[in-house]
Order: structure tokens, then C-alpha cells, then sequence
């Protein structure tokens, strides 16, 4: 059997079995909302009166309602998944309650219409021998797309973030040590902390404020805390919170123990950049090899070969 072959059977075989999932989600989807409808029809009838349509956010509104539905279902069915995935939408910046229902929404959607577009691309990979690479390619893009975009979305713009809280956490110990020193408290100090880098750092200064508010709560210092290296992310922001809280049980001084950190950050943050520059010289290696190095020889050597010919071709006998 050729190999043309077997890849329509199975991109076949993978539409169907992905129409027939949509199929199946479909039906539970009108299934519980039939349930509901007959549940809720005498609340909807008592207040249809009071009941105002925008016609500006109608279509808005039922499309993030249809991905939101698809997000409760697949919510469902892996419950586990949801409290590690909304860690790491908190951590890519999106904070609201619904964020890991949209997101797996969002997904859900993608792939439905991946399946579509693979379905509209067998006709020209079945009937024209001469496309059938370019559909293939065009399907397998779709696909890809669908199942890792999204993920990668999250995923650059939770490197982004950590990249800024990586380079604002070494200048957040600063003045909190500074504040501290001053005879601030450690609460009051991440107070005005927040007031002063929000104009540098305003993603970390965000986290910085559900801080100041769990601590205004009530809750813990060490809970606060963990939950706010949890919400960031990064090694230094778990490091600060573990010292914070040895620092809290053993009754060791605040502002010494800040002062320490906040050196060992600043040490790091220096070595990090000594790290980066002593590895220039390896990373530069490549593009030296390919452009500069063949360009540099070509100009050294084109004259000569120039004056080579020209004396070889005035030499020749005619």
C-alpha cells in the first residue's frame, strides 16, 4: 500500500473520530442545557419583564459563554488539572476565578476548528496528486497550531513576567531593607515599596498589592508570603519567603536578616551578568564562522585574485 494512502486513511479515520467527539460533547452540551431550561422556565418566565438585551455585546456575550461551557466541561472531566493550571495563568497574569475555564474554553475551540480545516483540506489532498504535500503541511500547521498554541501563548508571557520579576526582585529588597531601617514595619514597608516601583515594575507592584491586602485581611505573614512566591514564580521570591518565615519562628533580627538577603541578591544578580558577558565570546562564535569570517576572506582575497587574472590575462600570447 503506498504511503499517500495511508496518510488519507488516517487523517480519515482522525476526522471522523474528532467529529465524532464534537458530535458527543454536542449532544451533552444540549442535553444539560434542555435540563436546565425545563428546571429554570419558571424563573425565566418572573423575570423576562425586568430582562434588558444589549444589542451592542449579544454575539460577544454568547460566544464567551459557549467557550466558557466548553471550559466547564473539560474542567469536569479533569478536575486535577485545574488548580495547576489556574498556578500558571496567575502567573502569566491572568488572575480572574473563570481564567482556567476560558483557557481550556479556548483550547476546546481550537481544535474544533483545526478538525474543520483539516476536513476542508482532504478534498485537495485526495483529488489533486500535484497539492498534496502543500495541503499536508497546511493540516499538520492547523493542527499544531491548535494543540500548542495556546500553551505557548501562556507560556512566553509567563517568561516575560518572570523576567521582570527576576530583574525588580533585587531592587525590591533594596528598599525594602532601606524602609525597614528607617523603622517601618515589614507590612508597612511593603506598603510603600509598592508606591515606589510602580512606574518601573508595575506587573510585580500587582502581586505587591494582593499582598498588602491579604496582610491588611488578617491572614498570616508566612502565608502571605508563600502564596505571594507562589503567584510570582520565581527561586528568589521562595527563598525570601523561607528565610522570612525562619525569621518569623527563631525571633531573629528583621532588618539584619533583609540586609543579608538583599546583598546575596544583589551578589547573584552580578554574576548573572558576569555569566552573560563571559559567554558572548561563545555565542558569537557561530555568526563569525558564517557571515563575518567569509566576508572578511573574500575582501582580503578578491584584489589579489583580481590582480592575479589581470596579470595572467595580459600575459597570455594572443
Amino acid at each position: 500500500m503506498p504511503i499517500e494512502t495511508l496518510i488519507y486513511v488516517a487523517g480519515l479515520v482522525l476526522t471522523v473520530g474528532a467529529i465524532g467527539g464534537l458530535g458527543v460533547l454536542g449532544l451533552g452540551e444540549l442535553r444539560v442545557r434542555s435540563r436546565r431550561q425545563s428546571r429554570l422556565s419558571g424563573t425565566l418566565e418572573a423575570g423576562a419583564g425586568q430582562l434588558v438585551e444589549k444589542p451592542g455585546g449579544a454575539i460577544a456575550g454568547q460566544l464567551i459563554a459557549a467557550v466558557r461551557r466548553l471550559g466547564q466541561q473539560s474542567a469536569v472531566s479533569d478536575p486535577a488539572k485545574v488548580s495547576v493550571l489556574r498556578s500558571r495563568l496567575m502567573q502569566a497574569g491572568f488572575y480572574s476565578r473563570e481564567a482556567p475555564v476560558i483557557f481550556l474554553g479556548i483550547k476546546a475551540v481550537a481544535l474544533a476548528i483545526a478538525t474543520v480545516g483539516v476536513v476542508f483540506t482532504l478534498p485537495s489532498m485526495i483529488g489533486q496528486k500535484g497539492t498534496n504535500m502543500g495541503a499536508l503541511a497546511i493540516a499538520v500547521g492547523v493542527s499544531l497550531l491548535a494543540l500548542y498554541g495556546p500553551d505557548f501563548v501562556l507560556k512566553s508571557r509567563k517568561t516575560k513576567r518572570e523576567r521582570e520579576y527576576s530583574e525588580g526582585f533585587p531592587d525590591l529588597l533594596d528598599l525594602l531593607v532601606a524602609s525597614v531601617e528607617a523603622g517601618l514595619s515589614l507590612d508597612a514597608g511593603v506598603s510603600r515599596v509598592t508606591e515606589e516601583l510602580e512606574r518601573r515594575y508595575p506587573t510585580l507592584t500587582v502581586h505587591l498589592r494582593f499582598l498588602v491586602l491579604e496582610l491588611r485581611a488578617g491572614r498570616s505573614r508566612k502565608d502571605a508570603w508563600t502564596a505571594f512566591a507562589d503567584r510570582l514564580g520565581i527561586d528568589d521570591a521562595r527563598q525570601l519567603a523561607t528565610m522570612l518565615r525562619q525569621a518569623e519562628d527563631m525571633g531573629t533580627s528583621l532588618g539584619e536578616t533583609l540586609s543579608v538577603f538583599s546583598a546575596d541578591m544583589r551578589s547573584k544578580r552580578m554574576l548573572r551578568a558576569e555569566e552573560k558577558a563571559l559567554g558572548l565570546s561563545a555565542k558569537l562564535t557561530v555568526p563569525l564562522i558564517l557571515f563575518i569570517f567569509p566576508s572578511l576572506l573574500g575582501a582580503l582575497m578578491l584584489p589579489a585574485a583580481a590582480r592575479l587574472v589581470h596579470v595572467f590575462g595580459n600575459g597570455t600570447p594572443s
